[in-house]
């Protein structure tokens, strides 16, 4: 019975999601196409614009004519253009011009159909909650809901929803509610909350409110002290604003003695900002030679093999254990479980690895290995032991201590129906993706990963994959592409102990921001014109330090956290003030960036890595196109964490040789350079098998002519 009733509370859980998930589809289409067609109505009507503005420039050259007395100016206005023209052209501009905040309202009421077509079901299935910022959206919700009809006038229609660019088309001349343009409203308002999880629901894994696992109360009075020592940070907001306040001026004051003499740094123009690119690194005659020898030594091996030899150097795959939690293992468990693996990392299916004469191949099997074995536990505990096993090689130290990290996002187009994937022609064509996002050690193994549906911006997954990260490894310099880029997670990297430093491609755009107005950093000046509001991050800082106490404890997901805390329209008070403070750990980073060229090669090394284990993960997922054809957001994760794992596999294997040949090369007397090795990577495949082999031998009596025997279709031919 306790298993039912947990059986019924998670699917309701997961069927919650995905009705809001189609839900929050639908208002992106719909809203989608509507912005589409008001483009493409307004490209129809630019040679009208484009004419009427014609006729207003005559008219405001008259206006603007310094010569003429101002009594005479309108009757030379009527006499370049006439009265009734300019009068036609006025409407005209009137009529197509769109405010900045326009929302294509014109374009939203040929779709109301639509939109009654599926509001009833959701007014019936979904009660939402709210936090203080999303009650307006939900209050307006439910009128919606007990008031399906049209809306008479003296209905007590709740207003707060209405925001000013939506206040034109809701609020009629007469102060009544047009009730079409309010459904609109209050659904572009909840698309909105939903998004910033201001507006959430229960029970619910995605959409649960991101703040029900923040400390509080007691609970928090005695978390307090360990949450400031763990993190070096004081219970009251003076002693470390002092502390960083001395490190930003002491860094720019450095930077600024340093620049006159930094070649890569210079301002052009209106004093912009320019760094020079940097230089591929040239490969010395002894790397090339090294590497060489190396590639040449590498065994040739098939994929499969790769496993089975890993799985008995390391044992990861008793980190498959049985759903029931048994302990019993079947016959040749390992060689199944690498099969599956295999199957999902591949992307090929059951099919080639099928065997009837071998029992820990046979379909049967397989299917039950899969069922029983593989979930996000037991891959994620399998990839943290091979995560240890490469950091006890030695030559995986000449790479990297394991203090540094990437991490980066991969794209598979998936071309079945699910509302588990996004549109984004840019990376998916014409049809739906997800982005596999890895967090990658400096010893280029995995460490973490999720899935996302399209792609959606980096800073939102950021901090879950490096805060949820389960191997021994603990990188504090996390590194990245452009894409994550954010006030709001510089800071709570900063807060949590984490460096994080993204490569900045256009480091001309970056604001400087400076806490003494008046201290002079000389050539720096002109760029760090922006002040830190000190004020804000005091005023919240014990609410700051429990949100970052939460995340360091696990109460709560920092995903959905994340979400609330994005900085644009209307922000809380607690994600402005965490911004403040991450504005002053960016400027250290840019001013540090700008500084040091070993930063930045350094930051370029990592990301490389990471897009080096990406074009391996290619290699292996070559079936069905390297298109994931999973429907649902479990099996995306499961191939893909078999994918990870996989790779770690790789990784591994290459490395064990790789130490193995070089410490024959030295044996040999063969020149092994420190520094060479040091720019050796285990992201190699050209040496191992990734699709089989195929067998070219007929039974016996086949070869005389014979033919196979048929199949008996009342037989179960599972095997």
């Amino acid at each position: 019975m306790a298993t039912l009733a947990a059986f019924v509370h998670c699917l309701e859980a997961t069927a919650h999601d995905d009705a809001v998930e189609v839900l929050e589809m639908l208002l992106r289409d719909v809203f989608a196409t509507a912005r589409k067609e008001d483009r493409k109505t307004r490209l129809r009507t630019i040679k009208d614009l484009d004419k009427a503005a014609a006729l207003l420039a005559d008219a405001c050259q008259v206006v603007l004519d310094t010569q003429l007395a101002d009594e005479n100016v309108r009757n030379e206005l009527f006499a370049k253009v006439p009265r009734p023209m300019l009068s036609q052209a006025l409407q005209e501009v009137i009529n197509l011009i769109r405010p900045p905040d326009d929302v294509f309202y014109n374009e939203l009421s040929d779709r109301y159909r639509r939109i009654r077509r599926f509001l009833p079901f959701v007014l019936e299935s979904l009660q939402f909650g709210a936090s203080p910022a999303g009650m307006p959206v939900v209050a307006a919700y439910e009128w919606l809901r007990t008031h399906p009809g049209r809306f008479k006038d003296d209905d007590d229609v709740p207003r707060d929803v209405i925001r000013k660019r939506w206040a034109r088309y809701v609020i009629r001349e007469d102060g009544t509610i047009d009730h079409r343009a309010y459904t609109f409203c209050v659904l572009d308002e909840l698309k909105i909350a939903l998004h910033r999880r201001d507006v959430y629901i229960t029970p619910s894994w995605k959409y649960a409110d991101p703040r029900a696992g923040l400390l509080k109360g007691d609970e928090w009075e005695n978390s307090r002290p360990i949450i400031c020592r763990t993190l070096n940070l004081s219970p009251i907001a003076s002693p470390t604003l002092t502390a960083i306040t001395r490190e930003l001026d002491e860094t720019y004051r450095s930077v600024a003695l340093r620049l006159p003499n930094n070649p890569d740094v210079r301002f052009e123009g209106d004093g912009d900002l320019v760094i020079t690119p940097l230089d591929k690194l040239d490969e010395p005659e002894s790397l090339i030679a090294l590497r060489a020898a190396v590639n040449a030594r590498m065994p040739r091996v098939d994929i499969e093999e790769v496993l089975l030899e890993i799985a008995t150097r390391t044992g990861f795959t008793d980190a498959f254990t049985h759903l029931t939690e048994r302990s019993a293992r079947a016959a040749d468990l390992p060689i199944s479980v690498c099969a599956v693996l295999l199957a999902e990392a591949c992307n090929t299916g059951f099919e080639p690895f099928i065997r009837a004469d071998v029992p820990a191949l046979k379909r049967s099997r397989l299917l039950w290995v899969d069922q029983n074995y593989f979930r996000d536990e037991t891959i994620t505990t399998a990839s943290a032991a091979l995560v240890s096993a490469q950091n006890h090689i030695a030559l995986a130290h000449a790479w990297g201590g394991g203090e540094v990290a990437s991490a980066d996002g991969m794209r598979f187009v998936v071309p079945v129906r699910t509302v588990h994937a996004a549109a984004n022609p840019k990376y998916f064509g014409r049809e739906r993706g997800v982005t596999w996002y890895n967090l990658v050690s400096d010893q280029f193994t995995g460490l973490n990963d999720i899935t996302v549906p399209g792609t959606l911006r980096d800073s939102l997954v950021l901090l879950g994959v490096v805060l949820e990260q389960p191997t021994e490894l603990q990188p504090t310099q996390i590194m990245t592409d452009t894409g994550a880029y954010s006030d709001v997670v510089f800071g709570l990297f900063r807060l949590l102990g984490y460096r994080f430093c993204p490569r900045l491609a256009d480091v001309g755009g970056t604001r400087f921001w400076r806490i003494d107005a008046n201290a002079d950093y000389g050539e720096l000046n002109a760029i760090s014109r922006h002040r830190i509001n000190m004020g804000l991050i005091e005023e919240h800082w014990d609410d700051i330090l429990r949100l970052v106490g939460s995340l360091k404890l696990g109460t709560i997901s920092a995903h959905g956290i994340m979400r609330t805390l994005q900085i644009g329209d209307r922000p809380t008070g607690l994600a402005r003030a965490i911004a403040e403070f991450g504005r002053i750990e960016k400027t250290l980073h840019t001013l540090t960036y700008i500084d040091d060229e070993a930063k930045r090669r350094g930051t370029l090394t990592q990301l490389n890595r990471g897009e080096g284990r990406h074009s391996v993960a290619r290699a292996i997922f070559h079936g069905k196109r390297g298109e994931l054809r999973q429907r649902y957001q479990e099996g995306q994760e499961d191939q893909l964490g078999a994918l990870g794992l996989v790779l770690n596999i790789v990784v591994l294997w290459n490395t064990i040789y790789m130490e193995a040949i070089l410490d024959q090369l030295r044996s040999e007397d063969f020149p092994v350079k420190s520094e060479d090795v040091e720019r050796l990577s285990p992201l190699i495949h050209e040496h191992i098998n990734m699709l089989g082999r195929y067998s070219f031998a007929v039974p016996e009596a086949v070869s005389r002519g014979e033919l196979r025997p048929l199949r008996n279709p009342a037989e179960d031919d599972s095997d």
